[in-house]
């Protein structure tokens, strides 16, 4: 496989993350959870767009309704329509805010939205502060808005992807250095049999990932300088090497779904990282899986 790694946009992200690849726009949309900012990269023009929000956005979903997303920020969970900058409350805000707050989440195969939290590290000006275990928690959102918690203890909700077959969720807490796989049920939107996926692996942390359509895990490593891509036994089948070291999370994208977007973070990057916190493609020869959306009411 081909590890040429292009960078897209030197945005200067202090912490890209949530990446989302929307086919009807043909862009590429992110965050910097630091700098409260969402961006949109246009494939075809090469333009980049970017709004501001009043605090931390830390996720993106598509939904089933064109043009209007679920965003969610560090708070609580928005509707926004990027067209016209429209912002209006979903009704599910973070209980203990601003103690602990959103972290990484993804709408899964049945249109509901799963978010995970964490100890809250970023200051109210964006600068950064301490995380800790054991405070977050893995939420499941349904299109009416009823919330179920499903997992609690947590240190740093990361990684959130169902298999190609729906029979399988992937959820990693950062901070356990481990990645872990549940059996998921489409029909019900449940989770059960937790069991560890890849522990321990010496380079990095586990942050954000993406699946292909193989099945194949792609695992962004924070303070590794790379991304793994794992079987679905949990063997590693490849390592890309990175021109920075810390790596956020990934989506693919592109009109054959072919490219693999990442995002990346500036903050604690070591000298010589000139190009952290920018978004980063790689060309795959394995599509990827298209961006489950949120199922609205």
């Amino acid at each position: 496989m081909e590890n040429t790694v292009k960078c897209l946009v030197p945005a200067g992200d202090r912490v890209g993350e949530g990446a989302v690849w929307s086919e009807s726009d043909g862009a590429i949309y992110w965050t910097d959870v630091c700098r409260f900012l969402i961006h949109r990269f246009d494939l075809a023009s090469g333009s980049l767009r970017s709004w501001f929000f009043d605090e931390p956005v830390v996720a993106i979903s598509l939904t089933t309704r064109p043009g209007q997303m679920l965003v969610s920020l560090a708070s609580k969970l928005i509707y926004w329509w990027p067209a016209t900058d429209q912002r209006t409350d979903f009704g599910f805000a973070l209980p203990g805010y601003p103690r602990v707050r959103f972290n990484d989440g993804r709408s899964d195969p049945a249109g509901n939205f799963w978010v995970g939290s964490m100890k809250n590290n970023v200051l109210a000006d964006g600068e950064l502060g301490e995380a800790g275990k054991g405070e977050g928690v893995l939420f499941r959102v349904d299109p009416k808005g009823a919330v179920t918690e499903w997992r609690q203890g947590l240190g740093i909700s990361n990684t959130l992807c169902w298999s190609p077959d729906a029979r399988r969720f992937y959820f990693a807490d950062t901070l356990e250095n481990e990645i872990r796989v549940y059996d998921y049920d489409e029909v019900s939107g449940e989770i059960s049999n937790e069991r560890p996926f890849l522990t321990g692996f010496e380079r990095g942390h586990p942050d954000g990932s993406a699946i292909d359509s193989a099945g194949y895990l792609w695992n962004c490593r924070f303070g590794g300088g790379c991304i793994v891509r794992l079987a679905p036994d949990g063997s590693l089948d490849r390592v890309v090497e990175m021109p920075v070291q810390n790596i956020t999370t990934c989506t693919f994208g592109g009109p054959d779904l072919k490219t693999l977007f990442i995002t990346t973070a500036s903050i604690v990057s070591p000298p010589g990282n000139r190009l952290a916190g920018s978004l980063f493609a790689l060309e795959v020869p394995v599509p990827g899986m298209a961006e489950n959306k949120f199922r609205l009411a």
